[in-house]
């Protein structure tokens, strides 16, 4: 069900809305027997809908024998207990589906810490649905709660704590990944970061390049734990190659704050990767939606609008488009050098995708003349392991002992590290 409300502005059209909600579904195995859209003009607080609405709703549940109802927008705790009660069905909003996704796609023990704090976040001012078959009555003097009270604060505290456990789990996994960042960014390997917008393709791509076999799938969230491998590009021996998880339109604030400390591993990216579906009709919006989280995360210029890292726009599934839309488009691709056309499936693009990455990475390198001493075979291998070695030669002995002359194409980056080998 996916309500039009009245004078609520949305990213997506009311379309578009419900067929990502259907896509939702269906992406943790739910059958779906009926959707459509309800235009509500005005909002009920407690039931969202109107009257004539929730009875057609009720109608449609019983002919169809649902067993679930799925409302596509942020539904209140009394809404959901009082659409419950009139529909005698279990009833979830857009924020309990993807939280129901997450937590059967976290493969991690990071990933699962983090789907659990999102839940308990969720679920923590919705307690009363769990304890509505417990009394309410009042003390003797009135100033007791019944039991049904007392159950649901002891609740609420053991989330509060269980969410307080978390939190300080998560903060150590956090600075964790900072320490690790911190390794990476000693090390003479670049970091490409792959983010789109969900089912845009990442996945297919990050396999396509890799060769590794991360979960692919026609489904929403496919994967959800972020992925890295070590790649060699043109003119760069070695690189690494992180897939992320996928962005969504109102993806649910608790998740937002709970996946922080996996997508902050965009902001120490050498370069970005936006994987698009350019066959999706919603294309354009999607891409605002991801540049909406860059922009969170500081990697995009809110004022400007300006990315503080390079980013290549990878217009994904290029074989879906039919021949007028292909041209129209790759007239666009060729005049803006950040924009790749590829198809991740047939690997078509791909190879001039990789040139491209080649290219931005050995932007800047300068050709310098080193003196190694022939011993230092550690150096010498640094060398041929970041570095174009153009030239090997045995080079003039110093103080008796022999040298090679090594020369070599290094980034201005790299040769600040060969040069940090001495200290």
């Amino acid at each position: 069900m996916c309500p039009d409300i009245r004078g609520r502005r949305s990213s997506q059209d009311p379309e578009a809305r419900l067929e990502e909600a259907e896509g939702l579904a269906l992406a943790i195995g739910i059958v779906v027997a009926e959707k459509y859209i309800l235009p509500v003009r005005d909002v009920k607080p407690n039931t969202l809908f109107g009257e004539g609405q929730v009875q057609r709703m009720l109608s449609d549940c019983e002919l169809a024998e649902a067993e679930l109802v799925i409302i596509d927008a942020a539904v209140s705790p009394i809404q959901q207990r009082n659409l419950e009660d009139r529909l005698k069905r279990k009833v979830i909003d857009r924020t309990g589906l993807i939280l129901e996704i997450f937590g059967e796609r976290a493969a991690t023990a990071e990933g699962r810490l983090q789907v659990e704090l999102a839940h308990l976040d969720y679920q923590q001012s919705r307690l009363v649905r769990s304890w509505t078959h417990l009394e309410r009555q009042r003390g003797g003097f009135g100033f007791l709660g019944g039991p049904g009270e007392t159950q649901i604060e002891a609740d609420r505290r053991m989330i509060r704590n269980r969410m307080a456990k978390l939190r300080r789990e998560l903060e150590q996994v956090r600075k964790t990944r900072e320490l690790h960042r911190k390794r990476r960014g000693r090390a003479p390997w670049p970091v490409i970061a792959l983010v789109g917008y969900t089912n845009a393709g990442k996945s297919t791509l990050f396999n396509h390049i890799t060769g590794a076999d991360v979960m692919a799938e026609d489904l929403l969230f496919a994967t959800l734990d972020p992925t890295m491998r070590a790649i060699s590009l043109p003119g760069v021996e070695k690189a690494i190659l992180s897939d992320t998880v996928g962005f969504i339109s109102d993806l649910p604030t608790q998740l937002v704050a709970a996946f922080r400390a996996t997508l902050e591993e965009v902001t120490a990216a050498d370069i970005i990767l936006h994987v698009r579906d350019i066959a999706n009709p919603d294309s354009a919006t999607q891409k605002a939606q991801v540049l909406s989280v860059l922009t969170d995360l500081g990697v995009i210029d809110g004022d400007g609008g300006e990315s503080a890292i390079p980013m290549i726009e990878v217009w994904n599934k290029w074989d879906l488009l039919d021949e007028e839309r292909a041209n129209e488009l790759g007239g666009l691709a060729d005049s803006d050098p950040d924009i790749v056309g590829i198809s991740a499936m047939s690997g078509q693009g791909v190879d001039d995708l990789l040139d491209r990455l080649g290219e931005m990475l050995t932007k800047g390198s300068r050709v310098h003349e080193l003196t190694v001493p022939a011993s230092d075979g550690q150096r010498i291998a640094w060398l041929y392991a970041h570095g174009e070695v153009l030239d090997d030669a045995e080079g003039a002995a110093e103080e008796g002992a022999p040298t090679r002359q090594v020369t070599v194409r290094l980034s201005e980056k790299e040769f600040g590290r060969f040069m940090a080998l001495d200290a």
